[in-house]
């Protein structure tokens, strides 16, 4: 969010009065043929303009008719590991910045490093939720919209956060979990299936699929770029009107 600075609003009352006063020169010279009035009356006009356009813009920037506030939304990307939701949810956040949409980005890997010491038994992982939850609630209450990506596996942890929290926008990140595994560049399905990992969704732990999302991506048909769109369109749709 950006605030109008009283330098910047200077700036551009003087600009718009060198092209406005020139103007006004031009005409006063061509009806009377005198350039000691023509200059006169430019400069009497701008000092007096140049401090109305100020109080002008100073007055119009303190009246709340015709504004709209954009009300803090939440994008929850939900999906298997590996399912593509981090790419496609920074993607996302990147197209949405350009609208000027105070905005930050939540991702489980940033938090996990934050906290190492969370736990990926049902019980922790619901527990964790809350604690995201408390912190959207937190940044929609300075009116700033979230994008988070977290696997959350269990309907009870999501149902928490669409309860908690404002305008939540459930993306399902959906992929095939052979699909998952073909994009394991971190190794993590490997040292889950040797068991290294415990109760990894699509392994050994489940993941319960959303019922309820706003938006169903399937990676394994559509491409980053195209799933991007449908969801910025989705945004722009229903909350930046």
């Amino acid at each position: 969010m950006y605030k109008e600075t009283n330098k910047r609003s200077i700036v551009k009352g003087v600009t718009w009065r060198v092209v406005a006063t020139t103007t006004t020169m031009i005409i006063v010279y061509v009806f009377f043929g005198r350039l000691d009035l023509a200059i006169a009356t430019g400069l009497l006009e701008s000092v007096l303009k140049i401090g109305l356009f100020w109080l002008h813009e100073k007055a119009w920037f303190k009246v709340r008719w015709g504004k709209k506030r954009i009300e803090p939304f939440n994008l929850w990307f939900t999906g298997l590991p590996l399912s593509g939701k981090t790419t496609i949810a920074d993607k996302v956040f990147e197209a949405l910045e350009q609208l000027q949409i105070p905005m930050e980005r939540i991702d489980s890997k940033d938090i996990r490093d934050l906290i190492p010491d969370i736990g990926y038994e049902r019980e922790d992982r619901n527990r964790h939720m809350h604690r995201i939850g408390n912190l959207i609630c937190t940044l929609q209450n300075n009116s700033i919209s979230t994008v988070a990506s977290f696997v959350s596996p269990y309907k009870e942890s999501r149902k928490a956060i669409r309860d908690m929290v404002k305008n939540n926008i459930v993306v399902y990140i959906k992929a095939d979990v052979e699909t998952c595994k073909s994009r394991d560049y971190k190794g993590a399905y490997a040292k889950a299936l040797a068991g290294e990992f415990k109760n990894f969704p699509g392994v050994d732990g489940v993941y319960e699929e959303p019922q309820r999302a706003e938006l169903v991506i399937d990676t394994d048909t559509t491409s980053v770029d195209e799933a991007v769109s449908t969801i910025v369109k989705y945004v722009k749709k229903n909350y930046v009107r």
